[in-house]
């Protein structure tokens, strides 16, 4: 495995044949590595980048406290037979201040965007500017940021980049709650009580496989739920899985979506209906 710093040396790395990529902020789990076991099987080599991206946290959001583990990292990519680790630092991929930023729909000021302003305009540019660092013929993401992954397919397909986005399903722990670098910030008490988000998505999931169409709500109950159990919640909403638009009576392929804080932690998790 090779650790490589600066685009230039990367480019000269990526050598023939077809890379996957799987771009990461670090601090890897289980998540992560399944992602990886999913690049390695669709492609001749795997690439995967370690950045916490600036541009995608607001003021007030964990950018300095999230948790940052390299050494750690790496040991886990190396096991898992990672070709190649891109872990730039910030003037590597911000040389200048970053004028040019990629607009996204506006799905993005919805859900967590209506959360976390501009959020999106920050995840997009940074990977945008990564698959033109990296060069991959796939990336693979995971489904448990699933608003993040329509962002992605969506730019991906309107700028005609040749790269296929490929999305792997959230990895739980055994009681439920998906894996998360953020669990880390959670009490005792508080990761007792953390699937509680979980459970309530299925059970609105669950309602609306057997045919309630009352969207709204679904989602008013669920929160009043999380409430009760002492959380904070953002929102929890049913969204068609395409493009994340409000649902009509005769969609079908649906998602519900939510987020909420526990104590001082955001968790954000999605079940498919």
């Amino acid at each position: 495995m090779r650790i490589v710093h600066d685009i230039a040396t990367l480019r000269k790395a990526r050598n023939q044949g077809t890379l996957a990529f799987v771009p990461t902020m670090g601090s890897l789990h289980e998540g992560h590595l399944a992602l990886v076991r999913m690049a390695r099987e669709r492609a001749d080599r795997v690439a995967v980048s370690i950045y916490v991206n600036r541009l995608q946290f607001s003021p007030g959001e964990d950018f300095e406290r999230y948790p940052r583990s390299l050494e750690r990292d790496c040991d886990k990519l190396e096991r898992e037979h990672v070709d190649l680790v891109f872990a730039p630092q910030e003037r590597e991929l911000y040389p200048e201040p970053q004028s040019y930023i990629v607009d996204p729909p506006p799905i993005a000021g919805e859900l967590e965007g209506r959360f976390r302003p501009r959020f999106f305009h920050g995840v997009a540019t940074v990977v945008l500017k990564l698959f033109n660092c990296v060069q991959p013929s796939l990336a693979v993401f995971g489904k448990k940021d699933y608003q993040q992954l329509v962002v992605v397919r969506g730019m991906v397909r309107q700028f005609d980049l040749p790269i296929e986005i490929v999305a792997g399903e959230t990895v739980r722990e055994p009681d439920g709650l998906a894996m998360s670098s953020r669990n880390a910030y959670l009490t005792s008490a508080e990761r007792a009580e953390a699937p509680s988000l979980y459970r309530a998505l299925k059970h609105a999931r669950n309602r609306v496989v057997a045919g309630e169409r009352e969207f709204g709500a679904l989602g008013a109950e669920a929160m009043r739920s999380l409430v009760t159990s002492g959380w904070n919640p953002d929102y929890v909403e049913v969204r068609e899985r395409r493009a994340l638009a409000a649902p009509g009576p005769a969609d079908r392929d649906l998602v519900v979506l939510g987020a909420a804080r526990l104590g001082n932690t955001r968790l954000i998790d999605n079940v498919e209906a």
